[in-house]
């Protein structure tokens, strides 16, 4: 038993924390994210992306549109409180939910969130080909506690463009995005590498625009509060709660590292 305990306190030291050379926001953070506000981003998209953009629009024109009966599941002062199976499927005529995940590595938050909103088409994404070749097996299902939900669906794409797309489709009334979760985002800690955070970035309006409810994970907190502090520049009526938490289940395999090595976790919640 001793061994055992070894051999996990020395794994759980194996997950380092962040480290940075930026000790509070970033200091140039307002006039950045006013700077993008009244810009444009307008990079050429990807091909592979406009075609892994059509197969999730196909996926999320065939769900079905008839709401199906589900048991409702207790909540549990342990778990996020966002919403859950109380999201109806689409109405006929009316724009089709969807829900986005972007990030989703191999795919386990997408098995989590497909669980949570068994009505509504899941939308994982990721731009690596390999981890998506995960996505969805028996190891994932086994994480999850769950068997793979015919309402997950998972491309490979660049996420900026992805949401550049997933943004005209919200704006011509075609979809209705009612949740999208951007769950341990690289954080390029170093000071010099800030541009490149979501929240930093040309897209982070449009990141913003996509869904009335954003949620963000992340394990550094500096980048929680940064993000949280831009997104109230961007949506000033938006309710905006940045705050720490502790998972009762792990939705990603980092979440699951980063729980295991005892790391303070952070999370934002935007509702507009």
């Amino acid at each position: 038993m001793a061994d055992k305990q070894a051999a996990n306190t020395k794994n759980s030291n194996a997950v380092h924390a962040v480290t940075s050379n930026q000790d509070d926001l970033y200091k140039h953070l307002d006039e950045t994210v006013r700077k993008y506000i009244a810009t444009r981003f307008l990079r050429p998209i990807a091909d592979h992306t406009r075609e892994a953009f059509e197969q999730a629009k196909q996926f999320v024109s065939s769900f079905p549109t008839i709401t199906p009966k589900t048991e409702t599941v207790p909540s549990s002062s342990n778990v996020i409180s966002v919403p859950s199976n109380v999201i109806p499927a689409s109405e006929p005529g009316s724009p089709l939910k969807v829900i986005l995940d972007s990030g989703c590595g191999a795919g386990e938050s997408t098995l989590h969130l497909a669980k949570r909103f068994p009505n509504v088409p899941v939308i994982g994404i990721d731009k690596s080909a390999m981890r998506l070749t995960k996505a969805g097996n028996i190891h994932q299902q086994e994480a999850a506690g769950t068997d793979q939900p015919s309402n997950a669906f998972w491309v490979r794409a660049e996420l900026l463009d992805f949401w550049r797309l997933a943004l005209e489709e919200v704006q011509a009334g075609r979809w209705n995005i009612v949740h999208h979760a951007v769950f341990y985002p690289n954080p390029w800690p170093k000071e010099g590498e800030a541009g490149r955070r979501f929240h930093l970035h040309p897209i982070f309006p449009t990141l913003l625009a996509l869904s009335p409810v954003t949620e963000l994970r992340t394990n550094w907190e500096i980048y929680a509060k940064e993000f949280a502090a831009a997104a109230r520049i961007v949506c000033a009526d938006a309710s905006i709660a940045c705050e720490n938490f502790n998972p009762a289940v792990p939705e990603t395999a980092f979440e699951r590292k980063y729980k295991e090595a005892r790391q303070q976790l952070w999370r934002v919640l935007i509702k507009k």
